[in-house]
């Protein structure tokens, strides 16, 4: 039986730049990760919290040639109620970026990932799937689908909302689901971006336009399930003119490129990130409908505090808690980001007034206060980094009425 100090269960995204992680902090890893049964078609938005993580683990020059940076970020409100949000502009410049984060084919991390495994001397990696796993107070003991045992201090579950490992350990989860389906594909147009993130609020929740490299953007469009079927199945021209008069031709002649996908939405919540010898990141631990750029952002910051865990002292053995540690570094985020995406969903979905004045007065006190949409902005670009600047801001006032 082959030892590891970690092993990493599952070859996404999140369990791919864990096991790059960790592996680079010092420790000994074990990635069990199959090969991905299907081309991703999708793309991912990183923060600038994340892309600077990327950094650190040199993985980010290789990326970025296929990023595009998202300078502004506008929200429309493209419904038609009586009571319409004023269109609120956020501007990375206004808080001191360049970008707020980039864009880029997850196609293309992958591959950049793929790389950084290949060339990692600390990871081995295994293609066999987990066919068992058994969890002691000492060891994790895993036995691979074509008969291979191997034997880790820790696990890491990055095995998707069906885990494994999560349901060895025998935590449970939270399921909900949503009436609509997001649409996802990539299309050309005739006009340039200029690095504009465009997110048209509608009935049926956000239609969501996100900057590519050259004259090319991605989309997400949650709507109704029945329009999504229907549309999926039009050709890519009569699908092409749907989302250009969608985009309110902002971006000129809208081509939809091949690979049009549909994915029904819902969400799942694990009642615990960690415990004992195991920790759950990414879809293992928590799954978000495609909504503000916050799934692989929060995926990241499970696998930055694992990183602060696990590698602090990794000449040390791996601490018989570090999965419960690693639950009350993590539970507060995934719960407030999970509590923001499910109401700012449901909002949009809401015919009851009082919700919709609430979600318009916002807006509308976002765009008329710099001051408070700076705060905003730094929150969602790293949790906790808009509130620390608080104090800081409040001295610099108090200084300049002073002077």
């Amino acid at each position: 039986m082959k030892t590891f100090e970690i092993a990493v269960i599952g070859g996404g995204l999140a369990g791919m730049i864990a096991a790059v992680a960790l592996g680079r902090g010092g420790r000994n890893v074990a990635l069990i990760a199959p090969p991905a049964p299907r081309q991703d078609r999708r793309t991912t938005a990183l923060m600038d919290q994340s892309i600077r993580f990327l950094d650190r683990l040199t993985l980010w020059d290789k990326l970025k040639p296929a990023a595009a940076p998202l300078a502004t970020m506008r929200i429309i409100d493209g419904t038609n109620r009586l009571l319409r949000a004023p269109t609120t502009t956020f501007r990375s410049a206004e808080v001191g970026l360049e970008a707020f984060g980039y864009n880029f084919p997850n196609k293309a991390l992958m591959e950049v990932l793929e790389a950084a495994v290949s060339a990692e001397g600390n990871i081995t990696r295994f293609t066999a799937f987990a066919a068992a796993i058994e969890v002691s107070a000492d060891i994790v003991a895993i036995t691979l689908a074509d008969g291979e045992t191997l034997a880790a201090e820790f696990a890491i579950g990055a095995d998707g909302r069906k885990s494994m490992l999560r349901e060895t350990v025998g935590i449970d989860t939270r399921n909900w689901s949503y009436p609509q389906t997001a649409m996802v594909l990539n299309f050309a147009h005739s006009l340039p971006h200029e690095n504009i993130s465009t997110e048209f609020h509608t009935e049926n929740g956000p239609f969501t336009q996100v900057p590519l490299p050259g004259n090319r953007s991605s989309l997400v469009w949650v709507q109704n399930p029945s329009d999504a079927q229907a549309r999926s199945e039009m050709s890519l021209a009569a699908l092409s003119n749907v989302v250009e008069e969608r985009m309110q031709s902002l971006l000129g002649k809208v081509t939809v490129e091949e690979g049009v996908q549909i994915w029904p939405l819902s969400g799942m919540m694990a009642h615990r990130s960690g415990k004992g010898r195991v920790a759950l990141i990414g879809e293992a631990a928590h799954v978000f409908p495609p909504i503000g750029a916050q799934g692989l952002n929060l995926s990241l910051r499970d696998v930055m505090a694992l990183s602060d865990i696990l590698c602090g002292r990794p000449e040390l053995p791996v601490p018989a808690d570090a999965g419960n540690q690693f639950d009350r570094k993590r539970r507060a985020d995934i719960m407030t980001r999970t509590a923001s995406v499910d109401v700012l969903n449901r909002s949009l979905l809401s015919d009851f007034l009082p919700v919709q004045v609430m979600r318009a007065a916002g807006l509308h006190i976002l765009a008329a206060l710099p001051p408070l949409r700076n705060l905003v902005m730094r929150e969602g670009i790293e949790p906790g980094g808009g509130l620390r600047d608080i104090p800081a801001a409040i001295r610099d006032r108090l200084r300049r009425k002073k002077a």
